[in-house]
């Protein structure tokens, strides 16, 4: 049975999108075009997600055009299987290689799944186990977090902003992506106790509990911004107007978070190593010493696996440097 082609998509997404897609889709016709339209444009909606996988299928679509796989049609398991022992070769890593694998097959399968070929290419190629015994961010120790904290000037309202972001991060193990797009309904008053709303990848949402320093901290800050009657969709934490020490209204991004935290690093002398998600490692472990159940860490740290709390736990990494430094030599 021969199915009826889809209609063409280039009335429906911009015309930079279709153009970029690579030749041998537009060869192999419009189910093709319209399956890999609908796979980045409507199927992914995380961006970073959407940039790595367009990524793994314009690098194996264009390695496969010059080993054997010229059309769509053409390129078998075998492709898939040599592509990615060249890339082993080529050193790279095991979480990269599973990642592009992932995206190869969620993009033929969704070929399939329009008529534009028969059969998955990567659907049978296997994966490599990757196992991670701790995360690699840098856990900040707690008497460098206090120095940070302490040591911004407040006497601005960009200072007062630049604590009470950390801060957030801190005492609430939230990812700065987060934390960036918290608006000013996001931090409410439940009645005893003052709440942050924080909208998480994956679509998840959380709502955490705000200690008493952090919510006297959150609310010098939108006082000293003029946030207290400001509409509620307001973005809580905004870009400053450089040299100004004022803000501009637009919010920041998990970039700027990142930014921010670099060069408060640099004007108190601390290691330039740490990042936000430091932060996160730090509250995590200092949680798990105090002997905090996993699974009331993990639910703060929005983890659905309690294997990834473990990998933020650097209390084995203290046990090991215990044993080393006892080694009699």
């Amino acid at each position: 049975m021969k199915h009826p082609a889809l209609p063409s998509p280039s009335g429906n997404l911009p015309s930079t999108f279709v153009a970029e897609l690579p030749d041998i889709i537009h060869r192999a016709g419009s189910n093709a075009v319209f399956a890999a339209q609908e796979f980045f444009s409507g199927m992914i909606r995380n961006a970073h997600t959407r940039r790595a996988y367009m990524k793994a299928v314009r690098d194996f679509l264009e390695w496969a055009g010059h080993n054997g796989g010229g059309e769509l049609t053409q390129i078998a398991p075998w492709h898939v299987g040599q592509y990615f022992e060249e890339m082993a070769a080529a050193g790279t890593s095991i979480a990269t290689r599973n990642m592009r694998l992932s995206g190869l097959r969620h993009f033929f399968d969704n070929l399939v799944t329009r008529h534009a070929i028969m059969l998955n290419p990567a659907r049978t190629v296997r994966g490599e186990k990757l196992n991670i015994m701790e995360g690699r961010t840098p856990e900040i120790p707690i008497a460098e977090v206090r120095k940070l904290l302490a040591s911004i000037d407040t006497s601005h309202v960009v200072g007062l902003r630049d604590r009470a972001i950390l801060a957030v991060l801190v005492y609430t193990a939230s990812r700065r992506s987060a934390v960036a797009k918290l608006r000013l309904s996001d931090f409410y008053n439940a009645g005893q106790q003052w709440m942050l709303h924080f909208a998480e990848k994956g679509g998840k949402s959380r709502e955490i509990p705000v200690r008493h320093d952090l919510e006297q901290i959150v609310n010098e800050y939108i006082d000293a911004a003029g946030l207290r009657d400001a509409p509620k969709d307001t973005p809580l934490f905004q870009r400053a107007m450089k040299k100004q020490r004022r803000l501009s209204g637009k919010p920041l991004n998990g970039d700027d978070i990142h930014r921010m935290m670099k060069r408060r690093l640099k004007d108190f002398d601390l290691p330039l190593l740490y990042s936000p998600h430091s932060f996160r490692v730090t509250t995590i472990t200092d949680l798990l010493e105090q002997g905090i159940p996993r699974e009331d860490v993990q639910h703060l740290a929005g983890h659905s696996d309690a294997r990834t709390t473990g990998l933020y736990d650097r209390r084995k990494r203290k046990i090991s440097r215990n044993i080393v430094e006892r080694i009699s030599v």
